[in-house]
């Protein structure tokens, strides 16, 4: 697969800040290379950021048996409550893999980790792609996934930003409305975000919460991104939308444009490559510069070469982990 003559076009007219892979841009890795290559080329930026969401779990885009399988997080969760230092040094390895397996093809950012903390009666959107229930293995763990990304030359996304645990509905597919209070917010969702205020790139959630802003998901509320997202939280990267054409966001594509940018998202992300759909945000979407800017240069300096590693010993010391929480890495 190779960017069509219109999406060419599109992007020389359009250029964006960054790409973002699924599994339909995918088969085999000289493939993805080529790609990512090509990218890069018609965007004119030999750093231009190439996104994927890598989890593990229900949420890979690059499969066996071209790349390897990995668990979701709560594998690494279930190791940390028998053995923390186990646990954490799982999580460490699965995203340095994984950096491994993406520097290799040309991209350099992945949606990962996920630091929402789900309750027992939230929708499954979420679910073992979690860590845990426990806002503070969920920082701990998180922060060890992003040093793995960071160590293989790969930048972490912290996602979804304030957090997308408490939501009884997909996103996807509906707007999730959260009533706990801001003392409950405070002390669960947001504290694995806060405790890793310090990455580069975050994710917002569309998610509505009502003890702060009764309308707007916090995706387009400049409550939540004022207020919570840079005030509470303290997050001062680079803040992306989650996708723009999930069904949780109302209205045409222009005004779920303008409503991101307006309440303080610094880029927007769009994920479906209807072309249409892209020369709508495309024309709603501000040039980027100012403390936007700033924070997009900020987040691409915290990229490196990937340290000196052993992949081969890494990945047996990982299938040994995982494989004392009963997960093959043949699955």
């Amino acid at each position: 697969m190779r960017l069509s003559a219109d999406e060419l076009a599109f992007f020389r007219d359009h250029p964006p800040w960054g790409f973002i892979l699924f599994a339909r841009n995918v088969s085999e890795p000289s493939q993805v290379r080529d790609l990512t290559a090509q990218m890069r080329e018609v965007a004119g930026r030999n750093d231009a950021p190439i996104l994927i969401d890598q989890e593990g779990g229900r949420v890979r885009r690059l499969r066996p048996p071209h790349w390897p399988f990995y668990p979701p997080a709560r594998v690494c969760g279930l190791l940390f409550k028998e053995n923390p230092e186990a646990g954490l040094r799982a999580a460490f390895l699965q995203s340095r893999l994984i950096a491994n397996d993406l520097h290799a093809l040309g991209i350099n950012v992945d949606c990962l980790p996920v630091l929402d903390t789900p309750v027992s009666d939230a929708h499954d959107i979420i679910g073992d792609r979690a860590y845990s229930q426990d806002p503070h293995e969920v920082a701990q763990l998180g922060r060890a996934a992003c040093e793995g990304l960071l160590a293989g030359g790969v930048l972490p996304v912290i996602k979804h930003i304030p957090g997308h645990g408490r939501a009884r509905a997909d996103s996807h597919l509906a707007l999730p409305v959260v009533d706990a209070t801001r003392r409950e917010l405070g002390c669960t969702d947001f504290h694995p975000f806060l405790q890793l205020a310090d990455m580069p790139l975050a994710m917002t959630a569309h998610v509505v919460y009502s003890q702060f802003d009764a309308k707007n998901p916090a995706t387009s509320s400049r409550t939540m991104i004022r207020i919570v997202v840079r005030g509470w939280i303290g997050f001062d990267g680079l803040l992306m939308s989650d996708d723009l054409s999930m069904r949780a966001l109302s209205g045409d594509y222009a005004q779920r444009t303008k409503r991101a940018f307006a309440a303080g998202c610094d880029v927007v992300l769009h994920c479906n490559g209807e072309l249409a759909e892209m020369l709508e945000i495309s024309a709603a979407t501000p040039l980027l510069r100012g403390s936007a800017l700033k924070r997009a240069k900020h987040a691409l300096q915290r990229l490196r070469e990937p340290d000196a590693a052993d992949i081969p010993a890494l990945r047996a010391e990982f299938e040994d982990l995982t494989a004392r929480a009963g997960v093959s890495a043949a699955a």
